[in-house]
This record gives structure tokens, sequence and C-alpha cells, in this order.
């Protein structure tokens, strides 16, 4: 992540308010992703859509396959983005360079054909009763959206903000764009302007790492040998992104909140709208996170372990270690301080923010207790990063597959419970799972003061 930091550290230097605001407008939307983006994209197609489509609920059909595609994309390539992440991290420590783009075609290529794959068999059996050309285009979305996601793990390492900033723009307007211009055609047509925005996107950051990053091979395999697989890392992968949507799995499928809404896709009325809308209100969360954590932190972090790896003084590296843990108990303070406001602000004129949607104020409640699910997950998300910098790797593979237990378990009992208690059972899987995290970051955090005391004493 060290890419991000050295470019938001520029920012800062200029000391002013408009570089503030600038630096966390760019950390904003870098660390709110492409789910996010993608929200609100598709938003303001199903609003410039609702007086062209006919019937409506062609809109509300490919809404439901997009979030699909994205729901599943990111699960089935879970188990390649943190262990390729962390092939980037060493090969680039190591001054390899030319190691990266050879093993991400390598990447590209594998998560190409196992998407194309698994989507062909669901386009030839789960889909069967659809049109061919609805199947066609979700198996594209599905390749092209799978791609993405491994091809977003770059951002961390360039530097070309203003570039990567164009590409998302340019990907998600063409998106919206094409969308539009093609919503005369119904569902496929929805779905035809979905897939070349994503492939214009799509071709964007392929170029972009093209450019950054040079070898004389095309393609290699070592991202793929045993002496650089982290299998921990690939079950963490898997495990977050199906945390997150498994409680919307089963409020989908559950007979009680889900209806079909195309082939073997379903949708809850009652669940969805709330849910995406709260997710929009991490962004302000994910930019302190990403601002401080790759700013603050990461100095601290880097100046303690070379003090250690260079021989420098106790007294050096004990300032480093309480700088490098101060930073971190800042940096998550100021998460749930943001965080705090913004769920402040939904309570307070969440009303009125429905209405202007024009979605009932029934969904209120839900939404009140989304926003505070989203605003855990941002913390849980930065007390992770933590622990991936410190190498506590069983660490958070304990952690994500804790949140997966208790995500279904919790939203089990809200289903059974019934209507006044849905969205209760993720946010309170993931306030258990924040309330460890920051226990054992205090317990990993007095383990480096033992060892500093440890060098004090044999020095």
């Amino acid at each position: 992540m060290a890419g991000i930091g050295f470019e938001l550290r520029k920012i800062l230097k200029r000391d002013s308010l408009t570089g503030t605001l600038t630096a966390y407008g760019y950390a904003g939307i870098i660390s709110a992703g492409p789910l996010v983006l993608s929200i609100l994209g598709m938003l303001l197609i199903g609003l410039l859509s609702l007086s062209t489509v006919e019937p409506p609920v062609r809109i509300v059909q490919f809404q439901i396959s997009v979030t699909y595609l994205m729901a599943v994309s990111l699960i089935v390539t879970g188990a390649l983005q943190l262990s390729f992440t962390r092939f980037i991290s060493d090969r680039l420590f190591e001054r390899r360079p030319d190691r990266v783009l050879p093993n991400y075609n390598a990447v590209a290529l594998v998560t190409t054909v196992i998407t194309g794959l698994s989507g062909l068999i669901l386009a030839l059996t789960a889909f069967r009763h659809e049109s061919t050309l609805y199947r066609l285009l979700m198996l594209a979305g599905f390749v092209i959206i799978s791609n993405i996601w491994i091809g977003v793990i770059f951002l961390t390492s360039v530097k070309q903000y203003r570039a990567v900033l164009a590409i998302f723009f340019v990907g998600y307007l063409a998106t919206v764009i094409f969308a539009v211009a093609l919503n005369r055609y119904g569902l496929n047509g929805l779905m035809g302007g979905f897939v070349i925005g994503h492939l214009i996107l799509l071709v964007g950051l392929t170029s972009l790492i093209h450019r950054n990053y040079r070898s004389d091979d095309y393609i290699a395999w070592e991202v793929f040998d045993r002496r650089f697989a982290y299998p921990s890392l690939m079950f963490v992968g898997v495990l977050f992104n199906l945390g997150v949507w498994l409680d919307k799995f089963m409020f989908w499928f559950s007979p009680a909140t889900g209806h079909v809404v195309i082939g073997p896709l379903r949708a809850s009325l009652i669940y969805d709208l709330p849910v995406f809308i709260s997710y929009l209100c991490v962004i302000p969360g994910m930019a302190v996170f990403l601002l401080r954590i790759e700013t603050d932190f990461v100095d601290y972090y880097d100046a303690y372990y070379d003090a250690i790896r260079s021989g420098g003084t106790l007294k050096y590296i004990q300032d480093m270690r309480d700088m490098m843990v101060r930073s971190v108990r800042t940096g998550l303070y100021e998460i749930l301080k943001i965080q705090a406001l913004v769920t402040l602000l939904i309570f307070a004129f969440g009303d009125k923010l429905l209405r202007l949607l024009g979605i009932s104020t029934l969904y209120l409640p839900l939404l009140h207790i989304d926003v505070i699910s989203a605003s855990l997950q941002v913390l849980f998300l930065g007390a992770l990063n933590i622990f991936f910098y410190l190498d506590r790797r069983r660490v958070v593979l304990g952690l994500t597959a804790t949140f997966v237990v208790l995500s279904g378990l919790f939203t089990w009992i809200t289903l059974e419970a019934g209507p006044n208690t849905y969205g209760y059972g993720y946010a309170g899987a993931l306030l258990v799972v924040m309330l460890l995290s920051v226990d054992m970051l205090d317990r990993r955090f007095a383990s480096l003061e033992y060892d500093t005391y440890m060098l004090q004493k044999d020095a």
C-alpha cells in the first residue's frame, strides 16, 4: 500500500485546506472502490431508465443481475486477491518488479478460465430458460468484473492517481451512458451497456498496469509456486467476502423475505434497499482509514522495523513503537468519530433521504441499523489491515472465519425472530468480531512492548 501513502503524503504537504480536502477526496474514491461506485452507477441507470424501459421490472432484473455478478465475482476471486497482493509486495520488496507483469498475466488467465467455465456451466443449467443474449452478457460481465477485481490490486502500487481516477471516471461514465442509450432494448440493452462500460474500465486498468510494469516475459507461473503460496490469505479472501454477503444471500433465499426476480436469482424487497444505501455512507470512514493508516501508521511502522533491522538505538526503536501504536489507536478513533457523525446524520435526516429517493419511510429503522453495520465493517477492515501489516495471518483467518459463522448464525436468528430484528444479526456479528479485533490488537502491541524491553535488557 506504500504507493498510496507516498502520493497522499505529497498532497498533505501542501498544508492547506484545499490540499487536505484533495487528499481525503482521493482517499475516499480509491478506498471506497468500484463496489460503492457501481452502486451509484446502478441507481443512476435505474432513475434515468424509468421513463423508457417497459415493463419497469426489467430495471429491477438488471440491478439484481449486476448485484449477483458483483457478489459472486468477489467471493470467487477472493482466493486470489490477497495472496496475489502479497506476492506483488514481496517481489517489489526484493526489487524485482519485472516479475509482476508476467505473473499478473498468469493470474488474469486463470481468473478468466475459472470464471468463464463456471459461468458457462451456470448459463447452460441454472439460466437455461433465459434468452441466449442475456446469458452471454451475464457470462461476459462475470469474467470482466472478476478480472477488474484482480486489476484493482495494482491501485495500491501505482502512483499516477490522476490516471487511476480518470480510468474509473471514464469507465463508470461509459457504463451509465451506454446503459441509458441502450435501455430501449430492455434488460439486454441495460446489460449490454453495463458490459461495455466495464470492459472499457478493464482495458484502462490493464493498460495502466502494462505501462507501469515491464518484463521480458509475457507470462510466468511463479505466483502459483508452493514457495509463494499463502493458503491462509486465500481462505481469508474468500471468507471475508462471504461474510460480507452471507446475510444478503440468506435474506434473498429465505421464503419469508425473498422472491424470484429472474431465473435462479432472488432478491429481498424488505432488506436490499437500506443495505445498499448504507454502503454509500462508508465513503468518509474509508477515506479516513486510508489516509491515516497509509500515512501516519506506515511511517512509524517502517521506521520501527527498519531500526530493528539496521541496529537503531533502543530509545529510537521504543519511540517508533510507541508512535506506531498511537497512530493505530488514533486512526481507528478517527474512523469511529467520522462514522458516528455520518450515523447521526442518517438518524436525523434519513427519512428525508428516503423520500428524496422515492423510497418508503417504512425502511427507516432498517436503514439505521444498516448504517451502523456499515460503519462497524469499516472499523473491522481497518483492524484487519493492521494485522496484515504485522503479518498476523492466522489471527486474520480466525477473525474472518468467526465473522462468517456469527453472520450466518445471527442472521438466521433474526430471520426466525421476525421483521423487527432484521439487520441486527449482521450488526451483531460485526460488533463481536470488532471487539475481538481490538482486544487482539492490544495484546499484539503489548507483545511489541515486551520485545522492545527484551532488546533493551539484552543490550
